[in-house]
């Protein structure tokens, strides 16, 4: 015997022109149950009682469960035998879903259609992850579908964030050339901050983005995922039972590519089993609102500093900017593909972006850049004294300018201990600094100071001219005076 709402929905899919092995299948009921209500509604209702072995016995079983509401059928069944039960266990099971259920049956929800350009449905599924290299990233499929023609967008990320989101929602409009008029949704974040029954206390940030669009959000029931079964049943499941299986995938771009050709050439162009047709025939977009002519930037953004190895931190990874940046304030936005630094408003950097961590993106253009600023360092006076020092020193160097250290500043510091300690001792200072790799004239002085003590307890003389104050000589090399006295006995000779 069917419920009042499963015979209204019989009759509403036949005044729909649905024939009756349609509304069997769409119900999920047999045709000839389909054909006796059509033809009779109001059938009464037939019930025949049959006499069971649990009858004498079902007093007995109704106490029982007000003692304890969760005994087991085994338990009942060793109760009830020393009082003359000598049935099975089926029959007692049986029995007891029907008592706990009330011998409901499943709900039966009536199908609303929406008219073109009316509403979107939208809905995250999660599809596992990707490994690049040691990093392993979530995958997620944001699915996006126009109800009354079915017509689905789906794009995958590796984030469910309010710039996520964002992205999607404006690559789907995009992709519909046009808005709905609803958009219903489920109570995530992103969405809805605070629910109490019907009182819904959208995110303000969610508000500020679908304003321009002229959408008005629904955020279902909690609960009821019915409430947008379009998408969460006709296009997240249809994307995990049909797109996915026995597909293999290299990183996000490939899912992604992938996806689109399954959409544009499977998933849209298929009939569609409720509406008879193809999605991409029945769709209307001229039903749906214009899009604004100045659409958002949703990329990922944040603000960021260039380091003194010309990188900024992003997500992970560290991305290289013209080496001029050094010490400034720059803003990054990324999306699913690229990531492009700005400074001052203006495009300085656009690299691939990296899923993987702990990695370094680098511009040829960007070393070059930098290897040509650190060759203007070597060539001044001080960096050549103490260069002259020999190998231990300009390894150093090389690697004091790797730092955060301003090279400069350092450089001076380093040759005053020069004069101070003299050139043995800070040589061997410096050798002792880099075994820890502790680069700054700091560790060398305290290094210096532990060890010995200075040379000299005076400053040299201070002259009136200052240009004659700041010269400073390199430390001569004593293999050129004997290669230089050799060639004088070979010509003597």
């Amino acid at each position: 015997m069917l419920n009042q709402r499963t015979i209204f929905e019989i009759h509403r899919l036949k005044n729909l022109g649905l024939s009756v092995l349609r509304i069997a299948q769409t119900l999920q009921l047999n045709r000839r149950t389909i054909t006796k209500y059509l033809d009779e509604p109001d059938r009464p209702k037939i019930s025949i009682e049959r006499p069971t072995k649990l009858d004498p016995f079902k007093d007995a079983i109704a106490k029982m469960l007000e003692t304890d509401s969760r005994a087991s059928a085994p338990v009942i069944r060793q109760r009830l035998m020393p009082l003359g039960f000598n049935g099975g266990l089926t029959i007692l099971k049986d029995y007891l879903h029907t008592v706990r259920k009330g011998g409901q049956r499943a709900k039966v929800f009536i199908r609303f259609e929406s008219s073109a350009g009316e509403q979107c449905q939208i809905d995250w599924g999660h599809f596992g992850s990707l490994i690049y290299g040691s990093t392993r990233r979530k995958l997620y499929c944001m699915a996006v579908i126009e109800c009354h023609s079915r017509l689905l967008y789906l794009e995958f990320t590796h984030s469910q964030k309010q710039d996520a989101l964002y992205r999607c929602l404006l690559n789907a409009f995009c992709f519909f050339n046009g808005t709905p008029k609803e958009l219903v949704h489920d109570n995530m974040l992103t969405a809805v901050l605070e629910r109490d029954g019907p009182l819904v206390r959208f995110n303000e940030a969610f508000l500020t983005f679908v304003r321009p669009f002229k959408i008005t959000p629904i955020a279902c029931n909690v609960g009821q995922a019915h409430e947008k079964g379009k998408v969460e049943k006709g296009a997240i499941h249809f994307i995990r039972h049909n797109f996915w299986p026995l597909r293999n995938f290299k990183d996000l771009a490939d899912v992604q590519s992938q996806a689109n050709y399954w959409r544009d050439h499977i998933a849209n162009v298929r009939i569609h089993s409720t509406t008879g047709e193809k999605p991409v025939r029945r769709f209307r977009p001229e039903t749906l609102t214009p899009l604004p002519e100045t659409l958002p930037d949703r990329r990922d953004m944040a603000t960021a500093k260039v380091h003194s190895d010309f990188s900024v931190r992003f997500d992970g990874n560290t991305y290289t900017v013209p080496p001029w940046l050094v010490g400034r304030q720059v803003i990054v936005k990324a999306d699913h593909l690229t990531l492009t630094v700005y400074f001052k408003d203006k495009a300085v950097a656009v690299h691939q972006r990296s899923w993987e961590k702990y990695q370094r993106v680098e511009l040829p253009q960007h070393h070059e850049a930098a290897r040509k600023n650190l060759h203007k360092h070597w060539l001044s006076e001080d960096a050549a004294v103490l260069i002259s020092l020999g190998e231990e020193a300009k390894s150093y160097l090389e690697n004091l300018a790797a730092t955060q250290h301003s090279l400069k500043k350092n450089l001076k510091r380093l040759l005053q201990l020069k004069d101070e300690y003299g050139s043995h001792a800070l040589i061997q200072a410096i050798k002792r600094a880099a075994l820890h790799r502790a680069y700054g004239a700091d560790y060398i002085e305290n290094i210096l100071y532990q060890e010995m003590t200075p040379q000299r307890e005076h400053l040299p003389v201070r002259l009136n001219q200052e240009n004659l104050n700041r010269i400073r000589l390199q430390e001569p090399s004593l293999a050129e005076y004997d290669a230089l006295i050799v060639n004088r006995r070979k010509n003597r000779e």
